[in-house]
């Protein structure tokens, strides 16, 4: 019987293993280059991150453009449900890995998450730079039957709940389209205020995020799962903090409710 054993091989990922035993690994290739023996210490984070999604490397505007977003993306803040729900997790000692799928669910979604980027990089796709489009381009949809997520209520990219695009929104717009020449994002600082008086909506972070992942060559699936990832460092971060401070120590103000039994009991 034969004691050679087969590597085990996707279009990403080749791994060799070693001789004296099958189930460690010897050497590993991603998109053809070697990972242990000739990445560590010469290549970035993002580099590795972009040949897990791509055959090729992209350019050093792109790169760069990539880790400018990682940055703005990194930490979302304890204002954002994402980052409060792994505090919640953190501040009951709930395990590390609950805390941040608490992260990744309640960042998800269609209002701010991640299903928003898909969204609307699915509307960049129908719409390219063209404001005519943008304004057909229906603001709700039904989705389809079997759809596990809510309906869409909003045009993606916008805030239903701003009143205007926050100034981190228009830094973060400002600095990504400064990098290179991106197209979406260079069309869509020009022409936001028209955009956001389409929308009757402020443009928003995901917004932003998705022109950034369509001018880097990403589809809508990958933006999506992209934005899931980018966002969970800040997530673990102020887990942790909170599991140390406990949950008397919560940075959130009171909220007072009109119907709180408790004040009805006391008159």
């Amino acid at each position: 019987m034969s004691t050679h054993t087969p590597p085990i091989q996707t279009r990403i990922w080749r791994e060799e293993p070693e001789a004296d035993n099958p189930f460690a690994v010897r050497s590993a290739h991603c998109r053809g280059y070697d990972v242990f023996g000739e990445m560590l210490g010469k290549a970035r984070w993002t580099e590795m991150l972009c040949l897990l999604f791509r055959d090729d490397l992209p350019s050093p505007e792109a790169l760069h453009l990539l880790e400018t977003l990682a940055v703005a993306l990194a930490n979302p803040g304890p204002r954002d449900p994402s980052v409060y729900s792994a505090m919640c997790g953190g501040a009951c000692g709930s395990p590390a890995a609950a805390s941040l799928m608490a992260a990744l669910a309640a960042g998800a979604g269609r209002h701010g998450g991640a299903r928003e980027v898909f969204d609307a990089m699915t509307a960049w796709r129908a719409c390219g730079r063209n404001l005519a489009s943008w304004s057909d381009y229906p603001a709700t949809d039904s989705g389809h039957p079997m759809d596990i997520w809510p309906a869409r209520e909003h045009l993606p990219g916008f805030d239903p709940h701003g009143v205007s695009a926050p100034t981190t929104v228009v830094q973060l717009l400002t600095a990504l389209a400064g990098i290179g020449t991106p197209l979406c994002l260079g069309w869509l600082a020009e022409n936001r205020l028209e955009l956001e008086k389409l929308a009757g909506l402020p443009l928003n972070q995901a917004g932003v995020a998705a022109a950034a992942f369509v001018d880097l060559g990403f589809s809508p699936k990958e933006g999506e799962m992209l934005y899931l990832l980018l966002r969970l460092p800040g997530a673990a971060a102020h887990a942790l903090e909170q599991e140390a401070n406990g949950f008397r120590n919560f940075p959130f103000y009171a909220v007072d409710l009109t119907d709180d039994p408790d004040n009805k009991e006391a008159k």
